[in-house]
């Protein structure tokens, strides 16, 4: 019988799973061992199962994910976890050069099976350098498995496939996701890595979406349904590996396809997902696919500048609309302005 919990509920239930099912998982990093708990993804897992098993870690991602990966080839399996993915820039060369590398160069009688979570995402004026959305760099990565996991379901799924996947799987939640509830199950369950879902259904259109975005892909169906046009909506949940026939399949049902990211548009997830729609269902196509991220310049700080830096809804609609040539349909729909667009919601208060 599943409940309603939150997404930051959801993932601390499922390293919860994890560190009681398997004595070799181990959960590490800062602020893990905090009141506020990573988000709330970690609370009262230290006092379950002691400090020598869930542990904060000192200042120095680099060293500690060395740490971790030491772990990991010895027989752990480490969960390192990220307040920011702009903070593991710093461990680039242990997650790049060494973790993703390790089956290979050992001819697959070696793994390494670490799991790092990473947050992306805005909230309250984080700015450059805490509120990036840098997925695309470790899809770039050949041995790097990434997961984008968009409800509470998925994401205590996926965090448990990874954790039990023998190589390195780089988990990635968007912020504004941790109070979004869904009905989980309680008991111990996997989603496959590497297998996306469609989240609505439609003919006319196919929205391709990632992670808090897949919400907003969401919204945007259900006003284009309200003037007529069914929108098929695919939660990646997974960038690499990337479930290619399920995209392509819908582009050559639909003939228009529209990708929505949390990261940048150049040289992002959009353009992959692009490239392979045009690679593959060319001849299907009405209308070139159109990307929705970011824009080319840093993450503002200030409201009125996020105001205007951030996609939403609207942008996927009016982006349908337009692969449609129907854009003159615009005026027959009302959109809810968002009071705050550094917030995604009352309840979702500071201080990370």
């Amino acid at each position: 019988m599943t409940r309603l919990i939150t997404y930051a509920q959801a993932l601390r239930e499922a390293q919860d799973i994890c560190l009681e099912r398997y004595p070799e998982v181990i959960l590490m990093g800062l602020g893990v061992p905090d009141p506020t708990g990573v988000f709330g993804t970690t609370t009262g897992l230290q006092e379950k199962y002691g400090d020598a098993r869930v542990f904060d870690i000192p200042l120095a991602e680099n060293a500690m994910t060395g740490v971790a990966l030491g772990a990991a080839i010895t027989g752990s399996r480490p969960i390192f976890t990220h307040h920011r993915v702009d903070f593991s820039m710093i461990a680039m060369e242990q997650i790049i050069n060494q973790a993703a590398k390790w089956h290979f160069m050992f001819n697959g009688t070696m793994n390494a099976p670490l799991t790092i979570r990473m947050i992306v995402g805005r909230g309250w004026g984080q700015g450059p350098q805490h509120s990036q959305s840098l997925q695309a760099l470790f899809a770039h990565i050949p041995g790097l498995k990434v997961i984008m996991p968009s409800t509470p379901e998925d994401a205590k799924g996926l965090l448990i496939s990874a954790i039990e996947d023998d190589n390195p799987v780089i988990c990635i939640e968007h912020r504004w996701l941790y109070n979004v509830k869904g009905h989980v199950d309680p008991e111990y369950f996997t989603k496959p890595i590497g297998k996306c879902t469609v989240r609505s259904s439609g003919d006319d259109v196919t929205i391709v979406a990632c992670s808090f975005m897949t919400l907003e892909a969401i919204r945007a169906a259900e006003q284009l349904r309200s003037i007529g046009i069914g929108a098929d909506v695919i939660d990646l949940r997974t960038i690499n590996p990337l479930d290619v026939s399920t995209i392509i399949d819908s582009a050559r049902r639909t003939g228009a396809v529209v990708i929505g990211d949390t990261g940048h548009i150049k040289f992002g997830i959009g353009a992959e997902v692009s490239a392979l729609v045009v690679e593959h269902a060319f001849k299907n196509l009405r209308h070139p696919p159109i990307r929705i991220g970011l824009p080319d310049y840093p993450t503002p700080t200030g409201v009125l500048l996020a105001h205007d830096y951030y996609p939403d809804s609207q942008h996927l609609v009016r982006a349908c609309l337009r692969a449609l040539g129907r854009e003159n349909e615009l005026t027959q729909l009302e959109f809810e302005p968002r009071a705050n667009s550094d917030q995604p919601d009352p309840s979702f208060t500071g201080p990370f």
